[in-house]
């Protein structure tokens, strides 16, 4: 099958949607599908306000459209819900082509966290954009059913995995050399979204550890100076300051799922989270973490929990099964619609897993 992906998150940004569809796009290839990722990537974008690691393409459509004429796709997903997301929405609505979307970003909460921008409004428009899909992917129980409530429909389940080839117990990352114990790793992006200040500011033993990068960075090291910054890791730098800790802390309570928590359970270490959706579909309490709305009584009864019985929960989250349900969740076009997308004469990007990087003109000012 022709699976087309659009996300406006990609390289060279690292979070949970570049990741999921990175892992996604491999395994449906090795599988025999014919991929290709709708991406930012060598278009002429603006850094996003608040958040300039970010970037919007403008003027999208001809772009989509040279894309998906060129293609011929059998089936369109929609990953994000920012200018190319919409673009990909539009093109298929004027051809009455079907496709699915996914829900990765809790966008009303991370919205209000930075502007005074009512949640109730950014869900009208997230009803609005999903609506129109065949079906929207989303991680979890919990989620779907925060989703159900506020009017959501056609939702289906897409969970996440992890490399358990690359997140493994391994030596610990000499940087934690001598540090006080116990560890505490904080993972992630550092935005305010995040909630990590609430993690920062208790009052405990040992040493505070953030891993990750940024906006609020900056912020954080001038309040918070007592913690060690680690910046942003490799993936196998990650590994071995994951196995190196004694306990994973999660502060989010916007996350859609949280990734970096069954790649720290992989590596053996237990997390520490509040009791909201995220933490509630990935910890098993008292084996594989702890939640609570006391932070710090969370942080203190996952310490003592067992290292194996972590990496044996995070197992259980195979990117093979995950997978699977993805292609489950698709809208095939059928033959008649897509006569629609005639084949074009040529690909601005071709954007394609395994594309060769210099293969791609840079249009980005």
């Amino acid at each position: 099958m022709r699976i087309a992906l659009a996300t406006d998150a990609w390289r060279p940004q690292i979070n949970g949607v570049v990741t999921t569809l990175q892992a996604t796009a491999a395994e449906l290839r090795r599988r025999g599908h014919e991929v290709r990722i709708i991406h930012p990537r060598g278009c002429f974008s603006v850094p996003c306000p608040s958040y300039p690691q970010i970037r919007l393409v403008l003027r999208p459509y001809a772009y989509v459209a040279r894309e998906l004429r060129c293609f011929r796709p059998q089936a369109i997903h929609i990953a994000t819900e920012g200018p190319l997301g919409l673009a990909v929405r539009r093109y298929c609505r004027a051809r009455r082509l079907p496709f699915t979307s996914a829900y990765h970003t809790r966008y009303p909460e991370y919205l209000a966290a930075r502007w005074p921008i009512p949640p109730r409004a950014t869900y009208a428009g997230l009803r609005w954009f999903h609506g129109a899909a065949t079906r929207t992917f989303v991680s979890s129980a919990s989620l779907e059913a925060q989703l159900k409530a506020r009017g959501f429909r056609h939702l289906h389940r897409w969970c996440r995995g992890v490399d358990l080839g690359r997140f493994r117990p391994v030596p610990a990352h000499p940087l934690l050399a001598g540090l006080p114990r116990p560890l505490m790793a904080c993972v992630g992006r550092v935005a305010v979204e995040k909630n990590i200040p609430a993690f920062l500011r208790l009052d405990l033993p040992g040493t505070k550890l953030v891993v990750g990068d940024g906006p609020q960075l900056p912020e954080l090291r001038a309040r918070y100076p007592q913690a060690v910054y680690a910046g942003f890791r490799s993936a196998d730098e990650l590994a071995q300051l994951l196995s190196g800790s004694d306990v994973m802390v999660f502060p989010s309570r916007t996350d859609t799922f949280g990734l970096a928590m069954i790649e720290a359970q992989a590596c053996g270490l237990p997390v520490a989270a509040f009791p909201v959706p995220g933490p509630l579909d990935v910890i098993d309490p008292g084996v594989t973490g702890a939640m609570h709305e006391d932070l710090a009584l969370a942080i203190h009864r996952a310490l003592p929990l067992e290292r194996t019985a972590c990496i044996a929960g995070a197992s259980a989250f195979t990117w093979e099964a995950a997978t699977s349900q993805f292609l489950a969740g698709l809208a095939p076009i059928g033959a008649a619609a897509r006569a629609t997308l005639p084949a074009g004469h040529g690909s601005a990007i071709i954007g394609r897993i395994g594309a060769t990087p210099g293969a791609v003109p840079d249009r980005r000012r």
